[in-house]
């Protein structure tokens, strides 16, 4: 068999990959307009590990590794640390019930780092479902800081990341998933000229953007959180599903974000809070959210503006303007209420997000090393995705044509092994045999096949909205 003999299979081989991608996208897309949320997407490398319900016997945890595990009910985890005595560790957990798990007001999670004697360390944080009472992704975040006399934990040695569910004592809720993230961050070269977080900063709300939104699936999880610039996107959200976009923010810019919930004329209804979105730093640090009701009227939410995003900001005692202490990817997470299904109807609703990012990138802080992952607090070449285009300072956003669907093919993944993906497959490897016999019978040998027919591009580089 010739080089271009092989060239040629290969070139077969990818049209069929081409093909799958094609009907799992299409998949995704039809479930999405069906109004079928899908499930959350953990990322594809994360170790499963079991927390234990004591120190002793604790799994380690590596910093820039993702781990998923699990927690029933009352439960409290611990899971191992080894730490130095410079590198700021973060630690997030997103909890995840599982389908057909009814939740309240107060059942949550909490997650800490303490020491070897039971104190906690520089801060711990707590999530609640809250006013919604629909069962959705949610996450909490806690780290061991350093450099600062105001901080416990300074030493090297072990340490323990203990999740907790919380809530009633006769919550219905069964067992949560988890996905825990642990980020690594090193000191800085020299100290930091001020330990004190910037006080004057421009507060004020900026002009709304103007101009057309361009189309784009949110993702179903952090790792495949969908990224978005600067401008104006539409997507649909059904009810009780939860799409993750993610914005990049650089040192010394700010970030504001409205969710638009289009109107329908489904139902008569009425859902307090329905729709929330909630921003997380780049570690998956809660930063802030913002929640309206929904009674099929068009109702928007915006988030209060926030801070510039500086080092510094780490000191203050408001978690809003602390949280904004790096530069990165910030996430978008928005929730549609499953409320919605039977007060308002099954959707999906149009959501539109109003993205914006002002002021100039500055030069940040210079670390003593790499942070862990390398790419936690590093921005995309460019300022962000090829895919999603725009220009700062309130223009319209232009492109939007991107692929960035992982999140949606992730779950769509999933429905299509259920309905028997085997099938399908098949039916396309058939169908690429079909072509190579059909080719020979031609006269078109393998060799000269570098000419023939290119394989046809798949609906999104067509142009077609993916989605909808």
């Amino acid at each position: 068999m010739g080089r271009r003999t092989v060239r040629w299979y290969g070139r077969v081989l990818v049209a069929v990959a081409a093909a799958l991608c094609a009907m799992v996208a299409g998949a995704a897309g039809q479930a999405a307009a069906d109004g079928i949320p899908t499930p959350y997407a953990f990322a594809q490398d994360a170790t499963t590990v079991k927390g234990t319900t004591d120190t002793t016997n604790s799994v380690r945890l590596e910093p820039g590794r993702a781990y998923k595990s699990s927690i029933g009910r009352d439960g409290k985890l611990y899971y191992r640390l080894e730490l130095d005595t410079t590198s700021n560790a973060y630690v997030s957990a997103t909890a995840v019930p599982r389908p057909g798990t009814t939740v309240s007001y107060s059942d949550g999670i909490k997650v800490s780092v303490q020491d070897a004697n039971s104190r906690h360390c520089s801060f711990s944080g707590t999530a609640h479902f809250g006013a919604t009472q629909s069962p959705h992704p949610i996450a909490a975040w806690a780290s061991r800081e350093t450099g600062g006399d105001q901080y416990a934990c300074q030493t090297e040695g072990t340490y323990y990341v203990v999740v907790e569910r919380s809530g009633t004592a006769d919550s219905p809720s069964g067992d949560w998933d988890l996905e825990l993230s642990y980020v690594s961050e090193p000191a800085l070269k020299k100290a930091a000229g001020s330990t004190n977080a910037p006080e004057v900063w421009n507060s004020a709300s900026p002009d709304a953007l103007a101009g057309n939104p361009k189309r784009r699936r949110g993702g179903a999880g952090f790792a495949t959180a969908t990224s978005l610039k600067q401008g104006i996107w539409q997507d649909g959200i059904s009810p009780g599903q939860t799409l993750f976009y993610k914005v990049p923010v650089d040192w010394g810019q700010q970030f504001y974000a409205t969710a638009d919930l289009g109107s329908s004329n489904r139902g008569k209804g009425y859902v307090g809070t329905a729709l929330v979105m909630s921003l997380y730093n780049p570690v998956r640090g809660f930063v802030d959210d913002v929640g309206s009701g929904y009674d099929g009227s068009q109702r928007s939410a915006a988030l209060d503006p926030l801070p510039p995003v500086a080092y510094e900001n780490r000191y203050a005692l408001n978690d809003r303007v602390s949280g904004m202490r790096f530069a990165g990817a910030y996430y978008l997470v928005v929730h549609l209420s499953a409320q919605v299904a039977d007060k308002i109807g099954g959707g999906p609703f149009g959501l539109t997000l109003r993205v914006r990012v002002d002021g100039t990138a500055r030069t940040g802080p210079e670390y003593a090393g790499q942070p862990q992952p390398r790419d936690a607090f590093a921005l995309p070449a460019g300022g962000s995705d090829e895919a999603a285009d725009g220009t700062v300072g309130g223009a319209t956003a232009t492109g939007g044509g991107g692929s960035s669907d992982s999140g949606s093919r992730s779950g769509t993944m999933r429905l299509v092994a259920a309905g028997g993906i085997g099938t399908g497959s098949a039916l396309v490897l058939g169908l690429g045999v079909w072509a190579v016999v059909a080719r020979r019978r031609a006269g078109v040998a393998p060799e000269d096949a570098d000419t023939a027919s290119a394989p046809m591009s798949a609906p999104w580089e067509r142009g077609a909205p993916r989605g909808w």
